[in-house]
């Protein structure tokens, strides 16, 4: 891996976050009556994409957000404007990270397509989003933010809404707890944004379609497992290659599958949730690869997983397939929404480094003269991997990220020196159980949290 090219700066990017920063600066003091500080954002996204397709409905929605006179057409054509500075600064940073790791990826998807949802709820959801940015995050109160509740009611019910409806859900959930918003010295306000900026686009008819585009018969090679945990949900994705049968080029695929979960339930008991949904998780905790059959796949390489269409195969170590196969796969095409930086995740295999802890317990890894931050806090509780063995390790498969304004590796497994043997630590090795101890106390106290709850339910049902 060239990891020098990942110190080189990138042209324009600095400018283009600059942009970005001052429009979210712009929303924080909310645009019903913007003062010149704030109007200044606006300008500064029209300015950004000058030249563009974007720029005549961008500079007429500035100059009216400057006048406190911008509609709801108005504040879409913003968000469109900050995600498409967002999504030339993810290319511009993913084009690195691949040249780095010198892997070709696929053409841009073509259009998405689907059916229409109910444009009623779009609109209001968009009136919503709209008076949100009227009033601004220091403006939030509480009777404001439960006019969400309704329009989320409305929306689940329909799947062609459920991406929205859980975006705003969780979205007003995180205002709720700040309200009220004149009370805070401090805000998310790039989080918020991106939420407001997606919600925005998402009330487009057709924006959120996401179709399966294919199938994918042949060998499927895990890499590692990537988990997302949170007080009421949890989310595992399987990153791995994909030899079709065809004998074509491979590919790097994505699987993931995302359960509620009350809060009780943490660590090593999310896999009593995740498992039963996806066999795919056994079989990369076990180290096996899956023969899959007319898996549905999109064009973004996430496959649909079904587990009528695959089965068990052959053992299939996840460091050879990193060593042999991820060099050559060819990467996907990233879906026009999810064009972010946040959202750079790309599988790399690392060796030959040195890792080093500092006293705060920050891991480094020094790559080809690269200092490559390690995120350790990304790291699952439920699972075997520790920040002492990915800072004791020789070899690592990660996700390269971008966060701060620099890049980064997420540890999905190291190999590492045990009683001076060379051994794997997978972040995922409990996804499909476990003998280690620790594994089993977290799955019996997890076993025993969901029979007390569903007790209670049952009693509270009873009456």
């Amino acid at each position: 891996m060239r990891a020098d090219l990942l110190a080189e700066p990138v042209e324009g990017l600095d400018q283009a976050m600059e942009a970005v920063d001052a429009f979210d600066r712009a929303l924080l003091a909310g645009l019903i009556r913007p003062q010149p500080a704030d109007t200044a954002g606006a300008t500064r996204l029209a300015h950004a994409v000058q030249g563009t397709p974007l720029a005549g409905r961008i500079a007429e929605a500035a100059a009216k957000a400057a006048a406190g006179a911008a509609g709801e057409d108005h504040f879409v054509a913003l968000a469109a404007a900050r995600t498409a500075l967002l999504g030339s600064v993810h290319d511009a940073l993913l084009a690195r990270v691949e040249e780095a790791a010198g892997r070709a990826r696929d053409d841009a998807p073509g259009p998405e397509a689907g059916a229409q949802p109910a444009a009623n709820l779009l609109a209001a959801a968009r009136a919503w989003l709209s008076d949100l940015a009227r009033c601004g995050w220091q403006g939030l109160d509480h009777e404001f933010v439960s006019g969400a509740a309704e329009v989320v009611s409305a929306m689940l019910p329909d799947p062609a809404l459920r991406r929205l409806a859980t975006l705003l859900d969780g979205f007003a959930a995180e205002l709720a707890a700040s309200c009220p918003g004149a009370s805070m010295e401090t805000f998310p306000v790039r989080r918020w944004a991106d939420l407001w900026s997606r919600g925005m686009l998402l009330t487009v008819p057709g924006a959120g379609a996401a179709p399966v585009v294919g199938t994918a018969d042949g060998r499927l090679l895990p890499l590692g497992i990537d988990v997302q945990e949170h007080a009421t949900a949890a989310q595992a994705q399987v990153h791995a290659v994909f030899e079709p049968a065809d004998g074509s080029t491979p590919r790097l695929v994505r699987a993931s599958v995302s359960v509620p979960k009350p809060d009780t339930v943490v660590g090593a008991g999310i896999w009593q949730l995740l498992r039963p949904h996806m066999s795919l998780l056994a079989a990369a905790g076990e180290g096996r690869a899956m023969l899959l059959t007319g898996m549905p796949v999109t064009a973004e390489g996430d496959l649909v997983w079904s587990d009528e269409h695959a089965r068990p195969g052959e053992p299939a170590e996840a460091f050879a397939t990193a060593r042999v196969s991820l060099p050559t796969a060819t990467a996907t095409a990233t879906a026009p929404l999810d064009r972010h930086p946040a959202r750079i995740a790309v599988p790399v295999f690392l060796e030959g480094y040195t890792a080093r802890t500092d006293d705060d317990g920050v891991v480094t890894f020094t790559v080809a003269g690269l200092d490559l931050p390690v995120h350790t806090d990304r790291v699952p509780t439920a699972g075997p991997l520790t920040p002492e063995a990915v800072g004791r390790s020789g070899a690592c498969i990660g996700l390269i990220r971008w966060d701060a304004g620099e890049f980064g590796v997420q540890p999905l497994a190291v190999e590492t020196s045990v009683r001076r043997k060379v051994t794997a630590v997978h972040a995922g090795a409990w996804a499909g159980g476990t003998a280690d101890k620790a594994g089993v106390r977290a799955e019996k106290a997890a076993t025993d949290a969901a029979k007390a709850l569903s007790e209670r339910a049952g009693r509270l049902l009873r009456k």
